[in-house]
């Protein structure tokens, strides 16, 4: 045909307004008396535009959120990282259901209007790696690795000034929470004691270098009480390189969100609110938190689906200081060696091999052997007599 479909159009309603007889006009242009009546009533309508295409899509959307939801999510999601606080799916879902918004949308709703906001870049870690393979270690079971951290001191209305013992298995992303009012020897015991009840008692317990987790500056071959609880208990611990937190990034950015969603958000005025609360934070986090690395699983989920046995601690009470000296076992220290060539071990400097120099190696303290052995890439390349006091 040598015309288009809008002139089709035009020349069909220009023949009915002229009198033609409507189903001679049908038949010689092809269509049906429903085509040409539905034409006919656009003209009439005084359209200009009456003969060009309509969109068919639905002027409503049942099933998509309403316009002013997006837009609530959008700010949210945009004043969160403007605050520089934790600003995926689900906080802006608690942020939400902390706002009285209703309906409250699901963390997947959310989701997906993250997505087609341009909302879902990440922001950056904030440190630049070294490019040196690390000796990461490994969680493909519950309990088989955990991190463990302090947030504080933070003080209570009143004031009162308190810790909270911050733990993240690796595997499942469970999180526990313990308050305490000082980070002495017996109160640490106690703490991680208490979420070992409640958590499991992990093989491997990875923490920084401050003085409540390796004893005494004074003397670093003290075994501190954090030590001698793990050697005792079967549980490998592990300190992270000096001044390299996000090493630990898994407790990191979990305080990161304690921070944010418990501590600014929850007025508390005593020690019995504060643990009561902690608890509570603790409880929603473990079961309603989402998490993508588990599928959409939250952490209680992926504990049940794991079917994974647990081991947990055989009484009840933590055990007193001070502890025995552990006869077994072993505590390791990953370090990065500078040009110094020097392995610090505590405050205590080791001269190492050059073959070392720019390379994270991981220094095995062997409490039988009482030796210090320092690996590369699973290889061991040197050796110390190391006496435990």
């Amino acid at each position: 045909m040598g015309y288009d479909l809008e002139q089709e159009r035009q020349w069909a309603v220009q023949r009915y307004t002229q009198g033609q007889n409507p189903d001679a006009i049908c038949a010689s242009l092809g269509r049906s008396r429903s085509w040409l009546y539905k034409w006919v009533v656009r003209a009439a309508s005084g359209d200009p535009d009456w003969f060009r295409e309509q969109s068919r899509q639905p002027h409503s959307h049942p099933l998509r959120t309403p316009a002013e939801v997006e837009a609530i999510v959008k700010a949210v999601r945009l004043r969160l990282d403007h605050d520089d606080l934790f600003c995926g799916p689900q906080a802006i879902h608690w942020e939400l259901e902390e706002m009285g918004i209703r309906p409250l949308v699901s963390v997947s709703t959310i989701e997906r209007i993250l997505r087609r906001q341009g909302l879902t870049k990440r922001r950056g870690r904030g440190y630049e790696p070294k490019g040196k393979a690390y000796p990461a270690l490994p969680a493909q079971q519950p309990n088989q690795a955990h991190q463990a951290d302090f947030v504080g001191p933070r003080y209570l209305k009143g004031p009162v000034r308190f810790y909270s013992l911050n733990a993240v298995d690796l595997r499942t992303s469970r999180c526990g929470l313990e308050p305490l009012l000082s980070q002495s020897g017996q109160n640490v015991i106690n703490a991680l004691w208490t979420l070992w009840k409640r958590m499991g008692i992990p093989w491997n317990l990875q923490v920084d270098n401050a003085w409540c987790f390796y004893g005494s500056p004074a003397h670093p071959r003290g075994m501190g009480p954090l030590i001698r609880l793990c050697l005792h208990h079967r549980v490998e611990l592990w300190f992270i390189p000096v001044n390299e937190p996000w090493r630990n990034g898994v407790i990191e950015k979990f305080n990161d969100h304690y921070e944010q969603k418990f501590l600014r958000k929850v007025v508390m005025a005593s020690a019995e609110e504060l643990l009561q609360a902690s608890r509570v934070f603790e409880q929603k986090h473990n079961s309603r938190y989402r998490y993508r690395k588990l599928g959409g699983q939250t952490p209680q989920e992926a504990l049940a689906q794991a079917k994974q046995a647990l081991r947990f601690p055989k009484q009840e009470q933590a055990p007193q200081l001070p502890l025995e000296k552990p006869e077994t076992g072993c505590y390791h220290l990953v370090r990065f060696i500078r040009s110094d060539l020097r392995l610090n071990v505590f405050g205590e400097l080791f001269a190492v091999p050059p073959q070392l120099q720019y390379e994270y190696v991981v220094a095995t303290i062997d409490v039988k052997e009482q030796r210090l052995k320092v690996f590369l890439d699973r290889t061991q390349v040197e050796e110390y007599v190391y006496k435990l006091r």
